[in-house]
C-alpha cells in the first residue's frame, strides 16, 4: 500500500522529548477575586460567599501584589499583553482597592502599550459612579454578568439582582467604556424561546461590543447538580435557542469567532484568545491557574483554593500548592481542547509555536478527523467543520493520550 501523503509540511517528530520551544509565548496576567454577596446554584468558579465580618480586601491586595513579586523570576523580562480580574465578583472591590491593585501590578510588571484589563462585574455591586472609578483606575474593559433580563428566572437561577439592576449596569457601561461584554444565559428553567429572544433583543438595543451567550449546564459540585431544577427546556428547545441567537447575532453584524462568544469586527476579548490560542499565562489569588513556559517545558501550577488558606499560607510566603510539568504526549490534547473552541480555528504552524513540538507528531489524529468530516486543514489552517464544533467532544477525543 503507497504511503499516505502528509497532510501538513513534515517536520521532524519529537515527541518523546521535551518541548523545545523557540521563543517566548504571550503572557497575560488572571487575577482572581474568591468572594460573592451569594453563591449562585449552578456556578461551579471558587466564588465563597461574604461572612458578616466582611471581605478582607487590603490585606487579600497586599497577598495577591505579593503572589506577583514571588513569581516574577518566572517571568523575567516579559511584558503582559492583558490582565483579567475575575471572580466570585471582583465588583465587590473599592475603588481604591482596585487603584492600590493596578498601581502594583504595572510597578511590578508592567503591561504593553494599549494591554486589554477587564475587570468581571455583577449587576447589584455597582453604579455608574463605581465605573468611572474603574475606569480612572486603568480597567479597559468591563464583562458584566447580566444572564436574563427576566426576573424570574434571575430568581430560579440565583441571581441578587433584576432586570432594572441589569439595564442599568448595561447602561453604564455603555457611558464608560468603548469595549464591554454581556453574560448571557439560555436554556433557564421553563425558559422559551421566545423569551431568549427578548432577552437578546434588549440586549442588542444597547450596542454591546461583545457578547458571550452561555448554556445552563449542571455542573459537578453544585446545588444544582445535586438538585436539579425543574422544567428545563429539553434538547431540541435549547437546539432552538442555540440557532435563534447564532441567527440574530450573525443579522446583528456579530462574529461569531469562538464557541460562546460573539463581537464586533474589533472587539475580541484579547485575553480569552490568549487562552484559546495556547499561550502563557500567570495566575494569582485564591485558586487561580496558572500555565508558563520555558527552556524546560510547559509548566501548570495553581494557587491555594480557599481563601483563608491562601492568605495564611501567604503570610508564610508559600503561593504555590501544586506545580506540575505537562509531558509531551499530553500537550496535542491540550492544545487542540483550547484552538479548536475557535471557529476560525488557528494556523497550523502555531501548534509547533506554541507546544515546541512538530506537527507530524499529530498526523495520523489530523487524517482521522479530516475523514470523520471533523476537521479542515487546508490552507495551513487547523479548522473545526461545523460538524467538528457540534460534536466537539468526539474531534478532542482523537487527540487523548493512548
Amino acid at each position: 500500500m503507497a504511503r499516505t501523503i502528509p497532510i501538513l509540511p513534515r517536520e521532524v517528530a519529537q515527541l518523546g522529548h521535551n518541548p523545545q520551544l523557540t521563543a517566548p509565548l504571550p503572557l497575560a496576567l488572571y487575577i482572581h477575586f474568591p468572594w460573592c454577596v451569594r453563591k449562585c446554584p449552578y456556578c461551579d468558579f471558587n466564588s465563597h460567599a461574604v461572612k458578616e465580618d466582611g471581605i478582607p480586601e487590603a490585606t487579600y491586595v497586599q497577598a495577591l501584589l505579593a503572589d506577583l513579586q514571588h513569581a516574577l523570576p518566572k517571568i523575567w523580562g516579559r511584558r503582559l499583553s492583558s490582565v483579567f480580574i475575575g471572580g466570585g465578583t471582583p465588583s465587590l472591590l473599592s475603588p481604591e482597592g482596585l487603584d492600590a491593585l493596578l498601581t502594583g501590578v504595572r510597578n511590578l510588571l508592567p503591561p504593553l502599550p494599549g494591554a486589554e484589563i477587564t475587570l468581571e462585574a455583577n449587576p447589584g455591586t455597582i453604579d455608574t459612579a463605581r465605573f468611572a472609578a474603574y475606569r480612572a483606575a486603568g480597567i479597559t474593559r468591563v464583562s458584566i454578568g447580566v444572564q436574563s433580563l427576566n426576573d424570574e428566572h434571575l430568581t430560579r437561577i440565583g441571581r441578587i439582582h433584576g432586570r432594572t439592576e441589569a439595564l442599568q449596569a448595561i447602561e453604564a457601561a455603555a457611558r464608560h467604556f468603548e469595549t464591554w461584554n454581556v453574560d448571557l444565559m439560555y436554556a433557564l428553567p421553563d425558559q422559551t424561546l421566545a423569551q431568549a429572544r427578548e432577552d437578546l433583543e434588549t440586549v442588542l438595543g444597547f450596542a454591546p461590543p461583545h457578547l458571550s451567550c452561555y448554556h445552563l449546564t449542571l455542573e459537578p459540585n453544585t446545588q444544582f447538580y445535586h438538585e436539579p431544577p425543574l422544567s428545563l427546556p429539553d434538547d431540541d428547545a435549547s437546539a432552538d435557542m442555540q440557532d435563534m441567537i447564532e441567527a440574530c447575532l450573525h443579522s446583528a453584524g456579530y462574529e461569531h469567532y469562538e464557541t460562546s462568544a460573539f463581537a464586533r469586527p474589533g472587539h475580541r476579548c484579547r485575553h480569552n484568545l490568549n487562552y484559546w490560542q495556547f499561550g502563557d499565562y500567570l495566575g494569582i489569588g485564591a485558586g487561580a491557574h496558572g500555565k508558563l513556559s520555558d527552556h524546560s517545558g510547559i509548566h501548570r501550577e495553581t494557587r491555594h483554593r480557599h481563601p483563608k488558606l491562601y492568605l495564611e499560607e501567604a503570610a508564610k510566603g508559600q503561593f504555590v500548592h501544586t506545580q506540575q510539568t505537562v509531558e509531551a504526549h499530553e500537550l496535542p490534547f491540550e492544545f487542540m481542547m483550547n484552538a479548536m473552541r475557535l471557529l476560525e480555528g488557528v494556523p497550523a504552524s502555531l501548534f509547533r509555536e506554541r507546544t515546541g513540538l512538530a506537527i507530524d507528531v499529530i498526523e495520523p489524529q489530523l487524517l482521522a478527523a479530516r475523514q470523520r468530516g471533523l476537521l479542515n486543514v487546508d490552507g495551513g489552517q487547523l479548522q473545526p467543520t461545523e460538524r467538528g464544533r457540534r460534536f466537539l467532544n468526539d474531534l478532542l477525543e482523537l487527540f487523548l493520550a493512548h
